[in-house]
C-alpha cells in the first residue's frame, strides 16, 4: 500500500510539472499578423515584387501588384523589416508583434539615384583652347571627377566646325582620351566631352573648346582629286601631284569632306576657285561648290535635284568660264549658276532615255552627253550645242556599259569607256571588259587606249589630264567589290609599263 501512494504522488507532480510548462509557452509565444504596403516615394505608386523579409528571421513573402504584402502566425516580439527592389534604396522599418494582433508598416523606397551623384565636373586637357594649325592625327584627353567611386564613367566626344553643319559624335568611349585622324584642312573645329556615370540620367558636360586646322590644299596643290569610301561614306580627298604633266607622284592625301556626310564625284574649276560636288541630301542629291583646302561649302541646285537612274556614276559639268553648271535630271539636262538661282532647261532626251553623263567644252559651245535606258544600256554617246540641238553621233546600238566621258581641251576628241563583253545584268550593272576609247569628231576614228590591261580588270571613270597627253582612270577588278586604283597612262605610249598607279583605294578621279 505504501509503494503505490509513492507512484501517485510522482505522478501527480508530473502532471502539475506538465501543465505549468505548457501555460509559460502560451505566454511567451503568442503569434500576430504583420501586413504592410510599399509605394515609390514622391509618386506613392505602389510597387510590386517588393522582397519583404524581418529580423529576426520569419517568413520572406513579396508584394502584390497593389503594393500589398502579409505575414501570418509571426511570433511575437519585436523585428526590422526590411523592403528591397532592384533599382530602389532598401530601406528598413521597425514592428512590435503582439499577440492575436495584426501590426501595419509602410515602406516608401527611393530610385538608387536619389543616393548617388553625377560626376561633379570634366576638364578638358587637350587639344589647348584656340589652338591653331592643329595637324592630324590629333589627341583629345580630358579628366572626370566623381565622388561615387563605384560608378562606371563613359564619355561622349561631340565635334563640330564652322564649314557646315556636320556633327561627328564618338559615344561609348571608357578611357578619357581619343585620337581623331580625318578631320577637313582650313575649318575651326568645336569640340564638348560629356560624361555619364551609368546611374544618372543626365549627362555632365564640358566647357567648349575650339582650334583649327592649317589650310594644306590651297593654290595648285591637291591637283588629283578622288573618292574613297570611309565609315560607309563616299568622302572626298586631294592629292599633291608635279605640275608638269610628266610625273604623277603623289606625296600626300588630304580630306576635304567629312566622314560623315555622304559626298562624291569631285570636279575642280581653276577658273571659279571651286570644287563642284554631288551630295547627298535627305532623300535627293544636290550639287555643292568648296574652295580647294575643302571650306566655305555652299549648296547650288535647289528645287530641281541632281537625278538619273544611278547615281554613282551620275556626272555633272562645269561650263567653259566656270560661271554654270550643267547637270541631269533623268531625261533633261539643266544649267544653274555657281551661286544657284533658278534652274534653266538646256535639253530633253527625244526617247526619253535618261542622261547620265554630260562635259562642256571648253573650246567652243560643244556639249557630250551619255544616254541610256532605265537599266543603265541601249548606251547613246553625241554631241549637243548649248541651244539644244544635236550634232553628232559617237556612240550608238551597242550592247554593254558606257561611260566615263571627257572631251580634249581643243574639242576635238572625246573620250569615253566601254564594256566591250557587251555583258548586261540590270540588278547589278557589273562590268566585264570595260575599255578606254578616243573618238575622234572630224574624221569618225575610233581607238582602243587600253593597252596592257590586265585581263579581268576594268579600266573606269577615265578623264583627260591637263595637257591632254595622258588619261586618268580607275582600274579594277570585274568582280565588282574590289577596290579600286585610280591610275594614269600616256595616249601615245603603248610600252608594257605604259601604266602607273598613284592613289590606293580610290574611285572618281578629277585631274585639273
Amino acid at each position: 500500500m505504501k509503494t503505490f501512494i509513492t507512484y501517485l504522488s510522482l505522478s501527480c507532480l508530473l502532471l502539475v510539472g506538465l501543465s505549468s510548462c505548457s501555460e509559460d509557452t502560451i505566454d511567451e509565444n503568442g503569434e500576430g499578423t504583420l501586413t504592410g504596403v510599399v509605394v515609390e516615394d514622391g509618386t506613392n505608386a505602389p510597387l510590386e515584387n517588393v522582397k519583404i523579409s524581418t529580423s529576426p528571421l520569419s517568413s520572406t513573402v513579396f508584394s502584390d501588384e497593389n503594393g500589398e504584402f502579409i505575414i501570418e502566425d509571426i511570433a511575437t516580439g519585436d523585428y526590422s523589416v526590411q523592403a528591397s527592389l532592384d533599382g530602389f534604396v532598401i530601406e528598413f522599418e521597425g514592428a512590435t508583434i503582439t499577440d492575436g494582433n495584426t501590426t501595419n508598416v509602410i515602406f516608401e523606397l527611393g530610385t538608387e539615384v536619389a543616393n548617388n551623384r553625377p560626376p561633379s565636373s570634366i576638364t578638358l586637357l587637350t587639344p589647348d583652347d584656340k589652338a591653331t594649325d592643329l595637324e592630324s592625327p590629333i589627341e583629345f584627353t580630358w579628366e572626370a571627377f566623381d565622388d561615387d567611386a563605384d560608378d562606371i564613367l563613359t564619355y561622349t566626344l561631340s565635334l563640330r566646325n564652322d564649314q557646315n553643319d556636320d556633327e561627328i559624335i564618338i559615344d561609348d568611349l571608357s578611357e578619357p582620351t581619343y585620337i581623331s585622324e580625318n578631320l577637313m584642312p582650313n575649318t575651326q573645329y568645336f569640340w564638348q566631352v560629356a560624361v555619364n556615370d551609368g546611374v544618372n540620367t543626365e549627362n555632365v558636360n564640358s566647357v567648349i573648346r575650339s582650334f583649327t586646322t592649317p589650310d594644306q590644299a590651297v593654290g595648285q596643290g591637291g591637283r588629283f582629286l578622288f573618292v574613297r569610301q570611309i565609315d560607309g561614306n563616299n568622302v572626298i580627298l586631294s592629292s599633291d601631284g608635279d605640275d608638269n604633266d610628266t610625273t604623277t607622284d603623289v606625296s600626300s592625301e588630304i580630306q576635304l569632306t567629312s566622314m560623315t556626310e555622304n559626298s562624291w564625284r569631285p570636279r575642280r574649276n581653276n577658273e571659279a576657285n571651286r570644287i563642284a560636288f554631288l551630295r547627298t541630301v535627305g532623300s535627293q542629291t544636290h550639287i555643292f561648290t568648296m574652295n580647294f583646302g575643302g571650306g566655305n561649302v555652299t549648296r547650288v541646285t535647289g528645287s530641281i535635284p541632281v537625278a538619273g537612274f544611278n547615281l554613282d556614276v551620275v556626272d555633272f559639268t562645269w561650263e567653259a568660264g566656270g560661271n554654270a553648271i550643267l547637270f541631269p535630271n533623268f531625261d533633261k539636262l539643266y544649267r544653274i549658276g555657281i551661286n544657284g538661282g533658278a534652274a534653266t532647261l538646256v535639253y530633253t532626251t527625244t526617247d526619253g532615255s535618261f542622261i547620265t553623263d554630260v562635259k562642256a567644252s571648253d573650246f567652243d559651245d560643244t556639249i557630250v552627253l551619255k544616254t541610256n535606258n532605265v537599266n543603265g544600256y541601249n548606251a547613246r554617246v553625241f554631241t549637243i550645242n548649248t541651244a539644244g540641238t544635236e550634232l553628232q553621233t559617237i556612240f550608238s546600238g551597242m550592247p554593254g556599259a558606257v561611260g566615263g566621258i571627257d572631251i580634249t581641251a581643243d574639242g576635238t576628241q572625246v573620250l569615253y569607256t566601254y564594256d566591250t563583253s557587251g555583258f548586261e545584268n540590270a540588278a547589278t550593272y557589273r562590268q566585264l571588259d570595260t575599255r578606254l576609247f578616243i573618238y575622234t569628231l572630224a574624221t569618225a576614228t575610233i581607238l582602243d587606249i587600253s593597252t596592257n590591261k590586265v585581263s579581268g580588270t576594268n579600266d573606269l571613270d577615265a578623264r583627260f589630264s591637263p595637257s591632254d597627253a595622258q588619261v586618268i582612270f580607275v582600274n579594277t577588278s570585274n568582280d565588282g567589290i574590289s577596290p579600286g586604283n585610280i591610275t594614269t597612262k600616256f595616249i601615245s605610249n603603248t610600252s608594257t609599263n605604259d601604266r602607273e598607279t598613284i592613289i590606293n583605294d580610290g574611285i572618281m578621279p578629277d585631274w585639273e
